[in-house]
């Protein structure tokens, strides 16, 4: 949305998808979250999101080559119908790619559903030197947050807040 942050949106797109499977599932704790990269710009951040194409992913690369990014990831729980909603901020730090490197990867079919068009697990993990934050983060589920909410959340059913 025109003005939202990067971790506003992050947070709002984990959070519609959280509720519209608990509308289906209204007995269930619901998880749900969604991955955003965030490049600085000269004069305005660029938002990276899953490539729609090929010549997509290949774009995002080459912007993301020799610098540094940030790795948002929104998380939604919902229980009983009550939304609970965080995000956590990865800093990474991607080495320089050749183009002739950026078109045997995409090739590979690897960052198509990925945003940012890479997946830190796989091919791409020789191009990272360096991460400051959650690891599991950058992969699309910081797993430490989630626990921390779940904990949270058990906790106040506890209390009976």
């Amino acid at each position: 949305m025109p003005g939202e942050s990067a971790k506003a949106c992050a947070e709002r797109l984990a959070r519609d998808k959280a509720l519209a499977v608990a509308r289906l599932r209204p007995r269930d704790c619901v998880l749900g979250a969604d991955t955003v990269v965030v490049v600085d710009g000269q004069y305005d951040d660029q938002l990276l999101g899953k490539p729609r194409d090929a010549e997509d992913a290949a774009r995002m690369l080459r912007m993301l080559s020799g610098r540094e990014h940030r790795v948002i990831t929104g998380v939604c729980l919902v229980v009983n119908g009550q939304p609970t909603v965080s995000s956590e901020t990865t800093l990474v730090s991607m080495s320089e790619i050749t183009r002739e490197e950026i078109a045997d990867y995409v090739a590979s079919g690897e960052p198509m559903d990925k945003a940012g068009a890479y997946a830190i697990q796989g091919i791409a993990s020789r191009w990272i030197p360096r991460i400051e934050g959650d690891y599991s983060n950058v992969v699309g589920l910081p797993v430490a947050l989630v626990f921390r909410m779940l904990r949270e959340i058990s906790s106040q059913r506890i209390r009976g807040s």
